[in-house]
């Protein structure tokens, strides 16, 4: 069990590297040329929220069955420990949120420039927060 969620995770984090890049591109490219959020715009901010929460849940399970999550004392001195118990989910948390806001939020907008705007900038700084996560863990990004 561990073994697969650990590899759906993994393979996960690909579509979602890819989806923020298309995402944001795609809203740049809407903001620069004054596009009108469309229905791609939309179908793009939903399979990214898709995919983000595939992995939330999965990341959720792994948490709890993981061989590197625990706590004790040792957990605050030993790096790695530190890395996966705290530092991985909490970073991972506020990218979901980053990313559930940027959709749910620019849903309510009524202005194409905000939605795409909305889009950007935060699916931008989700991206920069994963990024660095999977930077600090010392595994390859891609």
């Amino acid at each position: 069990m561990y073994t697969g969620l650990l590899h759906t995770h993994s393979l996960l984090r690909y579509f979602i590297l890819i989806a923020l890049v298309v995402v944001i591109v795609k809203g740049l490219i809407g903001l620069i040329n004054k596009q009108p959020y469309g229905k791609w715009d939309n179908k793009l901010g939903l399979y990214l929220f898709i995919f983000t929460h595939m992995q939330l849940l999965a990341g959720i399970i792994l948490y709890f069955v993981s061989p590197f999550v625990k706590f004790g004392p040792e957990t605050m001195s030993d790096k790695m420990t530190r890395y996966w118990t705290i530092e991985h989910i909490f970073s991972m948390l506020i990218a979901v949120v980053l990313i559930t806001l940027a959709r749910t939020t620019s849903k309510k907008m009524t202005k194409d420039e905000d939605k795409h705007k909305r889009m950007v900038i935060f699916n931008f700084v989700a991206l920069v927060v994963i990024l660095a996560m999977i930077w600090l863990s010392g595994r390859p990004v891609l």
